[in-house]
């Protein structure tokens, strides 16, 4: 499998983003973006220092004014006219995707792509529908209303395994709201973030709006989570690190949003259609090679269908065809590194102590030997305690346990510190009811799991983090909310006075 893919003289200048062109990094170390299909190089580049954060929040700064001064008709426009240029763009940004993060190009163009035209559309028009509280008289001598601002320059850090996807999610509500902002993809994926912000500029958002930063979390992530001149974080990634990320921001109380790890359960009552469970067990928590916060990863199944449900898991994950990711038949790409796969492949091969691995459980030899690619595997006999059950894999690995009444199957889909995503699976409409209102998630589907819409917000509960993206009410998430009240009386002696001055 050769390399089929050359962006380096794209980025031949570098690859930070700020103010509006592209320049090297002053770390003073190199880098190499790779292809996990291959191990090939796909670019080395300078990787961002303090200086670049530096330099990048300055820019950010500098544009504030004039973009939090436009009315949300003109910061509409700019970014309807950035989505047509993604638009434009969508097989450029597709295959660039699919060569820096190994999913099939299938992925990249059927979701990746088109979900981040689309959240781009809705923000354009989110962006004219900021509201506060309607002006109201609420005390006897007073007019209220509620403004709302932007916070300020936003400093987000985006992960490796969505990185076009998560760059329109962190930086789409900052814009639409006002606010300019830094962001920091992961330096394994920087790529799509450098074409997105690069996209922003050619559609007429000011230089210095959207700016990126390519670096390491030590030297980058960390300078830009604690800047003095960054007023809000926004962090997607694991929960140890959103820790780390907590206690540097609150150094300097900043607003913060955290989208963390996720662990999610995929609950099947015995009067479930089997086959939509089997199919849609196998399909979340395979997609993007099942480096997804939210794919299904442990399968709690109601014992009249688990030898079932397991015995029909097992034969579909051996349907799934691993593959060359620029290839349409390939249905699963290779994990993002080959250190990720090894860590996948420790996960399991400490489960077999415990657990009894059903199909899988392997590297794929032959032609793909030399890619970063673990096999679909499906676990069972796992106890609740167990790594394979409470860690985040993060790889195309299904834990399946039997339960018997209700109460015991919802008991054991929230008996995991995570609270992102769920998913239930039963015809009967009280069930289901009953576990979106008990599962203590951001997100719980019925009869499906995988699917987001951009009216709808994603994030988590306990320690899969707070705060929203997608939506209206990531929108909020980018502003601050002020209220202003003004006299009506013209008189200079207010009757609340007399709590200072008596009767005098």
């Amino acid at each position: 499998m050769a390399q089929r893919f050359d962006v380096t003289e794209r980025f031949a200048d570098g690859a930070q983003y700020i103010g509006g062109r592209l320049r090297a990094g002053t770390s003073g170390r190199r880098h190499a973006v790779v292809d996990p299909a291959t191990g090939a190089e796909l670019l080395g580049y300078e990787p961002a220092g303090p200086a670049d954060v530096d330099a990048a929040v300055t820019a950010a700064r500098r544009a504030l004014p004039g973009w939090a001064g436009a009315t949300p008709g003109e910061r509409a426009g700019a970014l309807h006219r950035f989505a047509d240029v993604l638009a434009e763009r969508a097989g450029d940004l597709a295959r660039t995707e699919t060569a820096q993060c190994g999913k099939p190009i299938r992925l990249s163009t059927e979701f990746d792509v088109p979900g981040t035209i689309d959240n781009t559309s809705f923000f354009a028009g989110a962006a004219r529908h900021l509201e506060g509280r309607s002006a109201g008289e609420y005390s006897a001598d007073h007019t209220s209303y509620v403004r709302r601002e932007p916070i300020g320059v936003v400093g987000s850090i985006a992960p490796w395994n969505y990185p076009l996807q998560m760059a329109a999610w962190k930086v789409l509500p900052a814009i639409a709201a006002g606010n300019t902002i830094v962001l920091k993809p992961s330096e394994l994926t920087p790529l799509t973030s450098l074409m997105f912000a690069q996209a922003a500029s050619d559609a007429g958002v000011p230089d210095g709006v959207v700016n990126v930063v390519s670096g390491a979390g030590e030297d980058a992530g960390e300078h830009l989570v604690g800047h003095p001149s960054v007023a809000m974080t926004s962090f997607t990634g694991s929960t140890p690190v959103g820790r780390r990320v907590a206690e540097i921001a609150t150094r300097t109380v900043k607003r913060l949003h955290l989208e963390l790890g996720g662990k999610a359960p995929f609950l099947v009552f015995d009067d479930a259609d089997l086959e939509a469970a089997v199919h849609g067990a196998v399909a979340g928590s395979l997609i993007n090679a099942g480096q997804d916060c939210t794919a299904a990863t442990r399968a709690y199944v109601q014992r009249p269908l688990y030898e079932a449900f397991v015995a029909g898991v097992a034969d579909l994950m051996t349907t799934v065809r691993p593959g060359d990711p620029f290839d349409p038949a390939t249905d699963l790409g290779p994990l993002i590194s080959h250190a990720h796969r090894d860590r996948v492949a420790d996960f399991v091969d400490r489960a077999r102590s415990y657990a009894t691995v059903v199909t899988g459980g392997a590297a794929p030899a032959g032609a793909l030997a030399e890619g970063a690619y673990y096999l679909p595997t499906l676990l069972t006999g796992a106890p609740q305690d167990s790594e394979a059950v409470q860690r985040e894999i993060f790889g195309p690995v299904l834990v399946v346990l039997p339960f018997d009444g209700d109460d015991e199957g919802l008991a054991l889909a929230g008996d995991t510190p995570y609270g992102l995503a769920a998913s239930v699976w039963s015809r009967d409409v009280y069930r289901t009811g009953r576990a979106t209102r008990e599962l203590r998630a951001g997100c719980v589907w019925v009869n499906d799991h995988i699917p987001i819409v951009s009216e709808m917000p994603h994030g988590g509960y306990r320690a899969s983090g707070y705060g929203k993206d997608m939506s209206a009410y990531s929108f909020e998430e980018y502003t601050q909310v002020k209220h202003v009240m003004s006299d009506n009386t013209a008189v200079a002696r207010k009757d609340w006075h007399r709590t200072v001055f008596g009767g005098r």
